[in-house]
């Protein structure tokens, strides 16, 4: 009988996961155009957060959890974590800049997270979780530096977020793509940090 028992429970278990995961809305990354698109990569605390903002947006392409900006050739993410290789968690992020502007990119980016703490974001502290802009071209960097300025009239406090020149990307391992879309029923970080922030942008969550 408890076998029996056993295995009725498992079966709705497995029930309920299914329909979790079918409740799981993944936006699919179009092709890109080299051409016609642009490219910018942004770093404001651990990129599941980055991610899930970004990847919500109209004119937004891609975008790719990775690291930029350290020392070390082709980094592991336990070797970004352990704070040795100079390494920023960063936003690969494609874009149609008809349909979405880099300094509308750039607007999202003040919004998602506090540019003003030179140590992280809450919780993830770190120079791996620093906020940074990677710009891809000269005319990103005045953009870049134009909306930093504009945007400090929002914030009391200096804004820290560096502007540097991009430098080689390192796409993170396939299971931190999409993560909060695929995870936020298992892992209690989306829930606990990603879930609130979405619903202050008035994203779906």
């Amino acid at each position: 009988m408890k076998s029996f028992r056993f295995i009725i429970t498992s079966l709705a278990f497995l029930l309920i996961s299914c329909e979790n995961q079918s409740t799981v809305n993944i936006k699919p990354d179009q092709e890109s155009n080299s051409t016609a698109h642009e490219t910018i990569t942004l770093g404001g605390g651990c990129y599941w957060c980055v991610e899930a903002v970004f990847q919500q947006l109209d004119g937004v392409i891609s975008s790719t959890s990775g690291f930029m900006g350290g020392h070390v050739p082709d980094p592991t993410y336990e070797e970004v974590i352990g704070g040795y290789t100079g390494h920023i968690e960063v936003i690969n992020i494609v874009y149609d800049p008809v349909i979405i502007s880099t300094e509308k990119i750039l607007e999202w980016f003040w919004k998602a997270h506090d540019p003003t703490n030179p140590i992280g974001q809450g919780a993830d502290i770190g120079e791996r979780y620093t906020s940074n802009i990677f710009y891809h071209s000269d005319e990103q960097k005045e953009v870049a530096e134009q909306s930093r300025t504009t945007a400090q009239e929002q914030f009391e406090k200096p804004i820290a977020t560096r502007i540097r020149a991009a430098e080689t990307f390192y796409k993170a391992k396939e299971d931190h793509q999409d993560y909060y879309a695929r995870n936020k029923e298992k892992n209690r970080y989306c829930p606990a940090v990603i879930t609130p922030k979405l619903k202050k942008l008035g994203l779906e969550y």
